[in-house]
């Protein structure tokens, strides 16, 4: 019953994820083909996963000892990729880190508020800079790249970065400088965030860490529990018995 549970978890983060527009997972599963990727992995290994509860439950109440071997291979089969998966991310964390550098770089270099083929996309990141209350990916520099900004000297600046309460109630699009500012300016000129999404984000995942660590530590400690019990439900089957097996 648990991986059943489990599996429904699964496959509903893998949907979430192609499905979510409104969070920083949105800004990455727009931009690159791997997060997609690994979405529709994460619904395959849910249903397996389901299917597989489906099958250790069968094999146990009728004592069929194939069902409970094909049980124990796919649980092992799944505990290795997971292992595998953390260990391919930690040693590719730096490479990560700059794909992920890329694709907000060039998001924050393309903004056009104007843009509406990308405008689920930028409103998606204004988004994110407002819950986190940051600004770019590493600072309020990175939006110097920004083509509308240099047009326009800098006199603007991108209204989800600001900390001036006239600003909050614009969720998006370009804020005007007050007429005090020189006509050419930089964003230390801006009433901007400090912080770096990047520090954001990463901060986000340090205060969390623990919890991230902890579920996936349960979930394989509960996987091996059931890869035992199911080796020991083999040994203590002498006999098949096909006769048990539901007839449809």
């Amino acid at each position: 019953l648990f991986f059943q549970i489990l599996g429904a978890v699964i496959l509903g983060f893998g949907i979430w994820i192609l499905a979510d527009k409104t969070s920083f997972i949105a800004v990455l599963q727009m931009s690159s083909p791997s997060l997609k990727t690994g979405a529709y992995i994460l619904i395959g290994v849910g249903a397996l996963t389901m299917l597989m509860g489906f099958l250790g439950c069968l094999g146990a109440v009728n004592e069929i000892r194939c069902l409970l071997g094909l049980y124990f291979t796919c649980l092992m089969v799944i505990l290795i990729t997971q292992v595998a998966a953390g260990l391919v991310i930690y040693f590719q964390k730096e490479s990560l880190k700059e794909e992920l550098s890329s694709i907000v770089g060039g998001l924050i270099e393309n903004y056009d508020p104007t843009n509406d083929d990308k405008r689920n996309l930028q409103d998606t990141w204004d988004y994110v800079q407002r819950q986190i209350a940051c600004c770019g990916w590493t600072g309020a520099k990175d939006w110097e790249n920004n083509e509308i900004l240099i047009n326009k000297s800098m006199t603007e600046y991108p209204c989800s970065c600001s900390n001036s309460s006239k600003d909050f109630e614009v969720d998006s699009g370009f804020c005007n400088l007050d007429d005090s500012v020189n006509s050419t300016a930089t964003y230390a000129d801006w009433p901007v965030h400090e912080q770096g999404c990047m520090d954001g984000v990463e901060k986000w995942l340090k205060d969390n860490l623990g919890v991230i660590l902890g579920v996936c530590t349960g979930v394989a400690v509960i996987e091996l529990l059931g890869m035992i019990l199911s080796i020991s439900l083999c040994k203590n089957i002498h006999s098949e018995d096909y006769t048990k097996v539901p007839k449809s």
